[in-house]
């Protein structure tokens, strides 16, 4: 997974420039108390831009095995049940999140704040299915780059919609057994097995219906959440997958989840925290549905 490997790369850089406050403290259009630092803005967007042009050189250079050569498109939209144009979903909203939260320290307005931050979650994308395009082990693909808008349009929707972000898109692992079937594709050791073992990758969206009914009394922190993943894949192609003797199916699920930003907590640090813990599905009981029927999990992560 380039794109969440991406995403850790510049979430750790965003971070590394300043820290960052709960969403629920930000300023509203109206209330401004101090002019825009564009400068400060300026610097942010130099120093993102240095170290994200750093981290995708690094990519380039240990991702792709084979030496770059004519562009090209193929159509991956079959493969992986489309786990992975989910994944990539994910990723460019959560990127739109953090650097959203980055430019509001500026003291420019909310909207312009969630616009270059969606802007950001797409643009940052671009260059990696550039480099695909031009890789002859992968080719540009027109599903990434959709679910590439995907996700902050999900980002600055919502802000559209509600003026606030109400369902979360989140992320969540196992490891399975899988991996030791191909561990050249599926990954030869733990390390690469979050990244790569696509069957113990679970995407959810998660979302309090507080947000919605504010007048009731379920708690503001409390998400109900569904999730999507695959089982069975040992292979990109399900044929494939049959072919060396297994049955690949698609699962749903429906769980429990915490919004940790909506947490009330004066401590900056706790606040910083929630808002990076907010990108993971916590461990909690799961139903799943799949060909397999219903299953009730006590814990799934």
């Amino acid at each position: 997974m380039k794109t969440i490997l991406l995403l850790i790369f510049g979430s750790l850089s965003f971070y590394s420039v300043t820290a960052q406050e709960s969403e629920a403290e930000v300023m509203p259009d109206t209330a401004v108390a101090h002019p825009p630092n564009y400068r400060l803005l300026h610097g942010m967007f130099a120093a993102q831009t240095a170290l994200y042009a750093g981290s995708l050189y690094g990519l380039s250079k240990t991702w792709y095995k084979n030496p770059l050569t004519r562009f090209s498109v193929a159509d991956d939209s079959h493969e992986w049940k489309q786990i992975d144009k989910v994944g990539h979903l994910y990723t460019s909203f959560q990127i739109s999140r953090h650097t959203a939260e980055l430019y509001k320290k500026t003291g420019i307005s909310r909207k312009q704040a969630v616009l270059y931050g969606a802007i950001s979650g797409f643009f940052f994308q671009t260059p990696i299915e550039i480099l695909d395009g031009f890789s002859p082990d992968y080719g540009f693909s027109i599903g990434d780059m959709a679910a590439n808008l995907a996700g902050p349009l999900l980002f600055v929707g919502q802000y559209a919609f509600w003026d606030e972000v109400r369902i979360q898109p989140k992320f969540s692992f196992h490891f399975t057994d899988l991996a030791t079937i191909r561990p050249e594709l599926l990954g030869r050791n733990r390390s690469e097995q979050w990244l790569k073992d696509y069957n113990g990758q679970t995407y959810w969206f998660s979302g309090s219906p507080h947000s919605f009914f504010p007048g009731s009394r379920w708690p503001a922190w409390l998400c109900l959440s569904v999730g999507y993943g695959i089982q069975d894949m040992v292979a990109a192609e399900t044929q494939q997958s049959v072919e060396l003797g297994y049955r690949p199916y698609r699962q749903y699920y429906f769980s429990l989840d915490v919004d940790f930003t909506k947490i009330k907590t004066r401590s900056r640090l706790i606040k910083t925290l929630a808002f990076m813990l907010n990108t993971l599905k916590i461990p909690a009981p799961a139903v799943s549905f799949s060909r397999e029927g219903v299953t009730f999990k006590p814990l799934y992560f």
